[in-house]
């Protein structure tokens, strides 16, 4: 009878679940063993055959453990607050609630299909107010919280407190962003307000104000992994950097306790080396430069090279520095204002990753070098972020490979102060050359000097020394519904925290999840959202990774409403194990966690301050994506008209961009004086009065010509220009098509499209070949219902990508097809076989059919035609026995080193073997089995009990493997004649050197390739080749 993997594997599901089978207890007279997963979110797509990567690999080893005698914990529960659900609520009315619950009874249907040993009654959802209630209880401890530097640790916040009461602030060792000096006396006759601002610039979470990427269109704040090119990444709707009063979480305090943590985790060293960048910690100086026209009034700047403070020959500051706009002068400001906007509305991460392409604008001002005197131009640069350092950079272009592609760019000086390398062809970084041009540090080695100029710029008083770190602290405020609500209300404008004992703080009822038609988050509408007292709450609420910071500690304890976890339990589970993630969240969740470990550890509630003893990142299942390209509309516009009139194409030359004052144009005539701009219609009828009155006072025509119009009605806008040139009127402006707010897409192969669009990934069940369903791209997502297309001989052609296989790229495939086919056991040994946990690799059914064979064969060891048991108590025989425990051997060592797809390699062979050899012996397959069972569950437990086993599988323990059986007695030599191999020899174990070199030539193979010849020599590797030279 052929194995019936439905039935049998819903059975044995059905029995796990009745029997608690997976269900973990305390148990001190075991060892305890911890894995963990990173628990999902759980959307309305549901799993793809990519997620189970990770948890079919944790699984194995987690049943693995278990088999070896280890008390393991193996919880599994959901991320689930997340913007999807927001949103679907938005264009439904439906509640969030409502969308998460039946994600996840789809995503637990599906997790329970392929068979994981999770323990069920330890399920958490972020959602739930059970669950939250700490998260906002950790939240009113770090609001509490100061860092004390001198002990690195956190402090109560009555503690600082006492501090300023007693001698103020000047020699307090905190981690804080305070810029006032005040005594105790000072600080005693303070306001409550000032008194509120000031311990806000030491709490560990705090209030202030924060560039942010803010999207109208969806209402709130997103991360930088939330944006590309300016959009959102979901909807594709314009984001724009902006100043926001925003929660934050002092990270920054636990700089070098994160980096001194990372030395004894067992992590993958990319990944720590990742978050070691992301820390990056430098040592260098902070110097002031005076401006110019401010001499009240200064840059300052981080460098971690003072040693080439000479050769600055320019500055740069970020769009948002606070002096952009005292710096610009009259003449700079249009172009500086419109650098500055462009700059702005991209993300951090966008403007970080186009670095190497210089990029700015000179305002017009100067800074005075305070080591020679010398006034050196400040330019606005987008590469300068404002939440790094202090938004402001001294260019040295000789011994900085960026800012020397700057100054070649835009032809700034470039001066020599560090000999040893050649400045004509590129920067010379080294530390190692002499110092010269350079002042009293003329003829020192770089590296010595940099400490002389700290000191000569802390004697002179416009500097120090400092240490700098990348790492910024984490904005925690998110303008959505969908999230933990802050504990926080607010009297006379200053933010307290609830009583502890009024926790959880639920979310309230809103009649929409939209934000106030004033702009204020969703919870502003809710109604009563107040303290009894009538103090208003929070209206912000917190972000995803709130509720993922810690959910491994509420595994230990899910139902203790009294405390976050007992005593008792975090002392035995202490913290995770083995936990099994991915690279992504390197610089975010495993980041947050690790702060959020750390400050638990402080306040004595934690054994360890680190997390994740031992991690492993599984690679990605990769799938083909496809991509529309969606239009920068204005850029494209742009793009177009200008390859329409460069050049005398219509008669007349053109140039680009016109500036005069305040008013700047896209293209100008100096012959015909025809100056043209290209904007949205609504941005045109705006300006058009003013633009006009330009125009005719410097005797200029005027033509503005809409986006829209430029990209679809090229032709009527060309003849538009063509009888401006002809010396005919024409009115300044006449709107072509009344449409305006609809994206635009452009084929992939459209001419340019690389300059003015950005890709967009698109469901790949509605393109074929390449060729967008134009018509079921409209009714995938309400924001396209309109979208316009610019196509290529009628079809729309879409880009393609392999890449990680993932429901926001629209590429994944359902497991579930898979598993009702082939059976989750298949599916399980499969995902394995692919190739290393570790390693990413593309998604591929043709070897599936494989590993079905295998099950099948391997049942057929067992079981008969009839349904039979073939299985005897036979003793087993020297090579059944030395089958067997080479399996065992190699497989525990396999999954001890992770391993997993070579383990199924190995079980492959060991069944091809056995049944080779018609093995049928209980004493073989009853081991094989319990090897099996952590990859093949279903079938493990089905053959265990047809075995006649009355106790799940589980329960037994791992078989131990016996060195005497793999003794091999024989050896094979391969032999070789003059280096190339003819044929095996196959001797006794332990034959003589001398012996193997005369069975060898006497060998019938041997004649053949001899010929009659005596052989010159003749090499013997005991064990390993025989090699005849003739």
């Amino acid at each position: 009878m052929d194995y019936n993997h439905r039935d049998t594997e819903a059975r044995w599901q059905k029995y796990w679940a009745d029997h608690k089978t997976y269900r973990t207890e305390i148990n001190p007279d075991k060892p305890k063993y911890y894995v963990l997963d990173m628990f999902p979110y759980p959307s309305g797509a549901g799993l793809h055959v990519g997620h189970p990567l990770g948890y079919i690999a944790s699984d194995i080893f987690a049943r693995y453990k278990k088999l070896k005698g280890f008390n393991v914990l193996h919880p599994m529960g959901y991320d689930a607050f997340g913007l999807p659900a927001e949103q679907y609520a938005i264009e439904t009315g439906q509640h969030p609630a409502i969308t998460t619950d039946v994600n996840i009874k789809r995503y637990r249907s599906q997790l329970d299909k392929i068979g994981f040993s999770f323990d069920w009654d330890r399920e958490v959802r972020t959602s739930d107010p059970a669950y939250y209630k700490w998260t906002q209880w950790t939240f009113i401890q770090l609001f509490h919280s100061w860092f004390d530097t001198s002990q690195q640790k956190a402090r109560p916040i009555k503690d600082l407190i006492t501090l300023f009461e007693d001698s103020g602030n000047e020699n307090i060792p905190a981690a804080h962003s305070c810029d006032v000096i005040f005594t105790g006396s000072e600080w005693n006759v303070m306001s409550e307000e000032k008194q509120s601002d000031i311990l806000m610039d030491y709490r560990l979470a705090y209030l202030a104000d924060t560039m942010v990427n803010w999207c109208p269109a969806l209402g709130t704040v997103l991360a930088n992994d939330e944006v590309s090119e300016g959009f959102s990444v979901r909807g594709g709707h314009p984001v724009e950097r902006k100043e926001m009063k925003q929660w934050s979480l002092r990270i920054t305090a636990y700089a070098d306790r994160m980096l001194e943590g990372l030395e004894r985790i067992d992590w993958p060293e990319n990944i720590k080396e990742i978050q070691r960048n992301w820390i990056g910690r430098s040592e260098g100086a902070m110097l002031r430069f005076l401006l110019a026209d401010h001499p009240d009034k200064h840059l300052e700047i981080f460098t971690t090279r003072p040693d080439t403070v000479f050769g600055v020959t320019f500055m740069s500051v970020a769009p948002e520095h606070e002096y952009v706009e005292l710096l610009t002068k009259p003449e700079q400001k249009a172009v500086v204002d419109a650098y500055v906007k462009h700059a702005k509305n991209r993300s951090e991460r966008e403007r970080m990753a186009d670095a190497k392409t210089p990029s700015g604008v000179f305002t017009g001002s100067y800074a005075i070098n305070p080591f020679n005197g010398k006034a050196v131009p400040v330019w606005v640069a987008d590469y300068v972020l404002s939440g790094y350092g202090t938004g402001a950079v001294m260019a040295v272009p000789a011994h900085d490979s960026r800012d020397y592609a700057f100054a070649k760019h835009f032809g700034l000086p470039i001066i020599e102060v560090i000999k040893g390398g050649n400045i004509e062809e590129e920067a010379f970084e080294s530390k190692e050359g002499v110092c010269v041009n350079s002042g009293f540090i003329d003829n020192m080695i770089a590296r010595d000097a940099i400490k002389k100029v700290i000191a000569h710029a802390e004697e002179k008083g416009f500097g120090y020394g400092k240490i700098n770190y990348r790492l910024r602290d984490a904005i925690f405020s998110r303008q959505r519904y969908w999230g933990e609500p802050f504990p926080i209300y607010y009297k006379n404008g200053i933010p307290h925290t609830i009583d502890e004992s009024e926790l959880p703080l639920q979310l309230p009822e809103v009649d929409k999840y939209l934000p106030t038609e004033t702009g204020e988050p969703p919870l502003a509408r809710a109604k009563n959202w107040h303290t009894k007292a009538g103090h208003p709450y929070e209206t912000s609420t917190m972000p995803g990774f709130a509720g993922s910071s810690a959910y491994y500690f509420r595994y230990m304890d899910p139902r203790n409403d009294e405390e976050y976890f007992s005593k008792e339990a975090v002392n035995y589970w202490k913290s995770v194990d083995f936990y099994v993630g991915g690279a992504e969240h390197a610089t975010g969740h495993l980041m947050y966690a690790r702060f959020w470990n750390k400050f638990l550890f402080d306040l004595g509630l934690t054994p360890e301050d680190e997390p994740f003893r031992k991690m492993i990142n599984q690679g990605m299942i990769q799938g083909r994506s496809n991509f529309v390209y969606r239009v920068k509309a204005e850029r494209m516009a742009e793009f177009v008209l200008w390859e329409m009139i460069r050049n005398k194409q219509l008669g007349a030359e053109f140039k680009k961009g016109y500036t005069q004052g305040e008013f700047s144009f896209d293209f100008y005539s100096p012959e015909s004086h025809i100056i043209i701009e290209v904007k949205s219609s609504h941005d045109i009828l705006e300006r058009l009065p003013k633009c006009a009155e330009f125009a005719e006072k410097n005797n200029c025509q005027l033509l503005m010509f809409s986006i829209v119009d430029v990209i679809l009605h090229t032709e009527d806008v060309l003849k538009k220009i063509k009888k401006a040139l002809s010396g005919k009127d024409v009115s300044p402006f006449e709107m072509i098509d009344e449409w305006e707010e609809a994206p635009i897409f452009a084929s992939k192969n459209i001419f340019g499209r690389e300059q003015f669009s950005f890709p967009v990934h698109v469901d790949v069940n509605i393109v074929n070949n390449d060729i967008l369903d134009i018509d079921a791209f409209r009714a995938w997502r309400p924001e396209y219902n309109n979208a316009r297309f610019i196509l290529e001989e009628d079809k729309y052609v879409c880009g393609y990508e392999v890449e990680k296989m993932s429901k926001s790229k629209y590429n994944v495939q359902n497991p579930d097809d898979l598993v009702e086919r082939y059976g989750a056991d298949t599916l399980r040994m499969y995902e394995m076989f692919l190739g290393p946990v570790e390693q990413s690799k593309p998604w591929d059914t043709n070897g599936i059919e494989g590993v079905s064979r295998f099950i099948r064969k391997l049942w057929k060891l067992f079981v008969g035609e009839e349904d039979n048991l073939l299985v005897t108590d036979d003793a087993p025989e020297a090579a059944e026995l030395k089958v067997l425990h080479k399996t065992l051997k190699k497989t525990e060592e396999d999954i001890e080193r992770f391993s997993l797809n070579t383990c199924v390699s190995t079980f492959m062979i060991c069944v091809n073997e056995l049944g080779d050899l018609k093995c049928r012996k209980r004493a073989i397959l009853e081991p094989l089995l319990i090897a099996l069972c952590p990859f093949a569950p279903h079938i493990a437990e089905e053959l265990w009990s047809k075995l006649g086993n009355t106790e799940t599988i589980s329960r037994a323990t791992f078989p131990t493997w016996d060195e005497k059986y793999l003794i091999e007695d024989t050896v094979k030599y391969p032999v070789s004649f003059n280096g190339k191999m003819r044929f095996i020899l196959e001797v006794a174990a332990g034959t003589a050197k001398e012996e193997v070199e005369k069975l060898a030539l006497s060998a019938p193979d041997s004649q053949k390739w001899l010929e009659g010849k005596a052989p010159k020599k003749i090499i013997v590797v005991p064990g390993k080749i025989v090699n005849i030279v003739i």
